[in-house]
């Protein structure tokens, strides 16, 4: 789950970075989202550094809870309200993404893994045996 939000979400970032940042104000302003000159960069910026770091399963809790909120917005103030539940469909998908990699965490194949959650998997240590320790 983790790397294809990765990938829908850096790649329509690197869409959005195509047409300039004026162009992603514009567009968020017509939408009606508050303060266009700074959620538009932000979002994008979200979309290509936060896509890169799901990528390779880094921060990926806090990356993937900043983009819940982003699709909260985009899925309930923007798309339903506008057009119903039709076009906010893709959007409440990668909002249910997110929030299973808030909660389930990044899996396996990521360096939160190696890095940052390793003492919560490491097994526990090994104990000697009751009958052992009786006759030591």
């Amino acid at each position: 789950m983790r790397v294809v939000l990765a990938t829908i979400l850096s790649t329509a970032g690197w869409q959005k970075l195509g047409g300039g940042l004026d162009a992603i104000a514009s567009g968020f302003g017509k939408m009606g989202i508050p303060l266009p000159a700074v959620s538009g960069p932000f979002v994008v910026g979200l979309e290509v550094i936060g896509g890169a770091l799901l990528l390779v399963g880094l921060f990926s809790r806090w990356v993937a809870l900043l983009f819940a909120f982003q699709f909260v917005v985009a899925t309930f103030y923007v798309k339903w309200a506008a057009q119903g539940f039709g076009a906010a469909r893709l959007d409440l998908m990668i909002l249910a993404g997110s929030l299973l990699v808030v909660l389930a965490g990044p899996g396996r194949a990521a360096l939160d893994r190696l890095w940052l959650e390793r003492d919560a998997h490491a097994a526990p240590p090994l104990e000697e045996p009751q009958a052992r320790r009786r006759s030591a």
